[in-house]
């Protein structure tokens, strides 16, 4: 017999504010918060300067010295993302987190760029000097779900996703699905990323990166016929899932439950998409949830602004729903923010339709022609009820996911 799943707490970090109050606000100006990253002139060769970084960010002051020595900026996110979901879940400090039956399953691309150079030092300068007792576990992928683990003293399974853009969606995925068959109670999942120009540089030498450097807030612009590339944002966001009967008997604020996950892959090309496995695996979280595709009134899209990756996802979108269902993309916000933007779309995603409305896609002035026939939401802010919705995101490698949620 298989367990429901509900999320009991939510929360994250991002460049719109580091509480669902601050990221409403933020949402409801219509404004991105990208800028020109002045810091990155000293690399010439990097043509796009833009990026939406979380310039207010600190760890709180009750994060010890020991906490943080093995914390790059990419754990502290994740761990302070995690707190504040504890808090809202009512588990901060509960014995059942500091036990077997609680478990972690987060994503992130990559560690911290920080340790990297000090771990790469020895390579090109032959010297052990940058390297300390903490150097690798700042950088190493899976920093910011291990120290979860630690922070908070779980003792359950470990999971960890670093497929770029689907890390945070896959956590939150493998999180599901270990509740739902009975291995966990409670799971701590989402993904985490700090920002770095090596990430911009990836899709700069691709020519997939926004390079209008003199106007931040005309980019990203997804879905746009005068798009011109993605943004890099950082961030992080997680989800307290918790086995439902668990929830009802003490209590628990229940936001949403996950209905439906999918993930596969195209087996094809590294770096191309392909219409055909995004919209399979889609199908294959309808099916996970048992639902028709008139059941869901809402798709959070992926939407990057890059030239293929916005045609296939929206032409993949309606061969599944054969219809123009409400669609939009939050990363015309705060970028592309990588192993992260699944779990924050689908935080922001499960809050903005708790209240009835969705924000729109900003920037999309003129639908490209070759984009299929949606409902994009645009200009404004639209009021919109609905018990299932979408929330989609496919990386690089050819790797899909697609996620279902219920509100509670």
């Amino acid at each position: 017999m298989t367990r429901r799943v509900v999320v009991s707490g939510a929360s994250g970090v991002t460049a719109l504010g580091s509480s669902w109050e601050a990221c409403r606000q933020s949402l409801l100006q219509l404004r991105n918060r990208v800028r020109l990253m002045e810091e990155w002139a000293i690399y010439p060769d990097l043509n796009s300067r833009l990026g939406a970084p979380i310039d207010a960010f600190k760890p709180p002051a009750h994060y010890g010295r020991k906490q943080l020595r093995s914390q790059g900026r990419v754990a502290q996110l994740a761990v302070c993302a995690t707190e504040q979901a504890l808090q809202s879940a009512e588990l901060l400090g509960s014995d059942i987190i500091s036990s077997p039956a609680t478990g972690v399953a987060y994503g992130s691309a990559t560690g911290s760029s920080d340790a990297a150079l000090e771990f790469f030092s020895l390579l090109e300068e032959q010297s052990m000097r940058r390297i300390n007792g903490t150097t690798y576990v700042r950088m190493m992928s899976h920093t910011a779900a291990v120290n979860i683990s630690v922070f908070f003293a779980t003792g359950g399974r470990l999971i960890t996703s670093n497929t770029a853009c689907t890390a945070g969606s896959q956590g939150i995925g493998f999180a599901y699905e270990s509740i739902k068959d009975g291995r966990q109670t409670v799971m701590l999942a989402g993904g985490a990323e700090e920002l770095c120009p090596t990430q911009t540089a990836v899709f700069d030498v691709l020519y997939a990166a926004s390079t209008a450097n003199d106007k931040p807030h005309w980019v990203p612009r997804p879905f746009d016929q005068a798009r011109d590339g993605l943004v890099i944002g950082e961030g992080a966001a997680t989800l307290v899932l918790e086995e439902r009967e668990h929830a009802l008997a003490r209590g628990a604020p229940m936001l949403a439950e996950v209905v439906g996950f999918a993930t596969n892959t195209d087996g094809v090309h590294l770096t191309q998409p392909e219409q055909h496995t995004m919209a399979a695996v889609m199908r294959a979280a309808l099916d996970d949830a048992g639902l028709a595709a008139d059941d869901i009134g809402f798709v959070s899209g992926h939407g990057t602004a890059t030239q293929r990756g916005d045609i296939a996802e929206s032409q993949a979108t309606r061969d599944v729903f054969q219809r123009a269902v409400p669609f939009s993309s939050l990363k015309s916000y705060i970028g592309h923010s990588l192993g992260a933007c699944g779990a924050i779309e689908a935080w922001l995603g499960i809050m903005m339709l708790r209240e009835g409305w969705v924000a729109p896609t900003i920037n999309l002035d003129t639908i490209d022609p070759q984009c299929a026939d949606l409902d994009y939401i645009r200009e404004s802010s639209r009021p919109l009820s609905c018990e299932y919705f979408m929330s989609n995101n496919f990386a690089f490698g050819g790797v899909n996911t697609s996620l279902i949620f219920r509100l509670c």
